[in-house]
């Protein structure tokens, strides 16, 4: 099992910024990678930031398209911590963020955090 711990969530104005955190604990040793996703405009989670823990390539990152050149993706190895700097928030990105981490076949998932952006 793994468990994930959100923080950093809040209110912020337009143009501000925020950084969320999440850190992990548990059996993360084979976690291929984290990221952190938030409530689409369908049924499914978006995807807006994911780095590699494992593999091939430890330490990529890719974001999703409507949040690039915006949003930084980090990890402390040493803390087990994950960050997302968000910058230049829009009231678009009023929403609740995920944590995940993803195993091959499972995934974890952290409580939210909640963003809000004012206008």
């Amino acid at each position: 099992q793994v468990q994930l711990v959100e923080s950093g969530g809040g209110l912020v104005e337009a143009g501000g910024s925020l950084r969320l955190s999440c850190t992990a604990s548990g059996r993360i040793f084979d976690i291929n990678a984290m990221g952190w996703y938030r409530q689409g405009s369908g049924p499914q989670r978006e995807k807006v930031a994911l780095i590699t823990t494992g593999g091939p390539v430890v330490g990529r990152t890719d974001c999703g398209d409507s949040v690039k050149g915006r949003f930084t993706n980090s990890r402390d190895r040493t803390k087990n911590t994950m960050y997302l700097q968000m910058t230049s928030l829009t009231p678009e990105d009023t929403n609740v963020y995920y944590c995940a981490a993803l195993r091959t076949g499972t995934d974890y998932w952290g409580q939210g955090t909640q963003v809000t952006v004012s206008s």
